[in-house]
């Protein structure tokens, strides 16, 4: 089936349409000058971009686009560094730590979240230890002023810095500096120093909820066991725009099932745009083990979300008045 062969058209088409966007955007300032309606269709623009490079570099982390892995490693530095702003090396960090131990608490950093939010077993153990930084019983609340639109705009950006800092990634530095450099100096003559800086901060928060909604990462479980990813975990229905929007990463029992199912590693290198050939022998292999393989509607995903953090607020809460 050559699951396993990369297709160099998908990949340069991946690529080829991130930087065509980032021309457009800088065109349409260009032409049509700095007012608010372009501004706001470039910062959007802008922002798919942005939310697109993450999903290539993501690729590009998991070697799945070349076949001799310091190709890969080289193409990562650039689209994180000179496209992004970050450093492959922080992401690879934390993303191998995510997939050694998906959605293991304390472990996995993708859904270790306190004390901001409280998911799973943090949930009991702060109630029972009487922690309230936040209210957490109305956190599916507040997650709307303070996660998508701050988790790359502070978080990443601020852990990423600190990375950078703390392990001397002094390559990965110049590799983000080049990017801030091109940034500013590209539109720095249009909209000045705090027009740029708005404009900077518009195309971050909006890029942070395309990344909130587009790697849904099925929060829940909580359990270290080599089976947590699948029962934690789901697929969400395919389609040509959600596999564009997400990454692929709707297929998010393919791509665990490397570390969750009761086999050697399966697809550690798979490129993404087979997961749909693979799923069916993916869906087989659950039912064999009696392991759950649950597909759901996007919006049903993205509300899950917020009934997952509902739910482990009222944990919280119970926890907290009770024990």
């Amino acid at each position: 089936m050559k699951l396993f062969d990369a297709s160099p058209t998908f990949f340069a088409f991946l690529l080829g349409h991130i930087l065509a966007m980032e021309v457009l955007a800088w065109l349409l300032i260009y032409l049509l000058g700095p007012g608010w309606v372009p501004s706001a269709l470039a910062a959007f623009i802008l922002a798919i971009s942005q939310a697109q490079s993450w999903c290539l570099q993501h690729d590009l982390g998991h070697a799945s686009i070349f076949k001799k892995s310091w190709w890969n490693h080289v193409a990562q530095k650039f689209v994180m560094g000179q496209l992004k702003g970050f450093s492959a090396h922080w992401w690879n960090f934390r993303h191998f730590q995510h997939h050694a131990k998906p959605n293991i608490f304390h472990k996995d950093p993708d859904v270790t979240v306190a004390p901001v939010f409280l998911l799973g077993e943090s949930s009991v153990e702060y109630g029972k230890k009487k922690r309230r930084y936040l209210p957490y019983n109305q956190q599916h609340l507040y997650f709307f002023l303070i996660g998508p639109p701050l988790l790359t705009l502070v978080n990443f950006e601020v852990e990423n810095l600190a990375y950078m800092l703390v392990c001397m990634q002094w390559a990965d530095l110049l590799w983000a500096a080049s990017f801030y450099a091109r940034f500013f100096l590209s539109y720095l003559p249009f909209y000045g120093v705090p027009g740029v800086l708005l404009f900077f901060v518009a195309v971050r928060v909006l890029e942070s909820h395309w990344f909130v909604g587009g790697a849904h990462p099925g929060w829940g479980g909580g359990r270290d066991e080599a089976l947590t990813g699948l029962p934690a975990t789901c697929n969400v229905e395919p389609s040509l725009f959600t596999n564009w929007f997400s990454g692929h990463l709707n297929f998010q029992i393919e791509h665990q099932c490397q570390h969750t199912l009761p086999t050697p590693s399966l697809f550690p290198r798979m490129p993404r745009h087979n997961y749909s050939r693979v799923a069916p022998l993916v869906k087989s292999l659950c039912a064999k083990h009696g392991l759950s393989y649950e597909v759901k509607p996007f919006l049903t995903a993205l509300v899950d979300i917020v009934r997952s953090l509902k739910k482990s607020g009222d944990i919280w809460l119970d926890a907290y008045l009770h024990q």
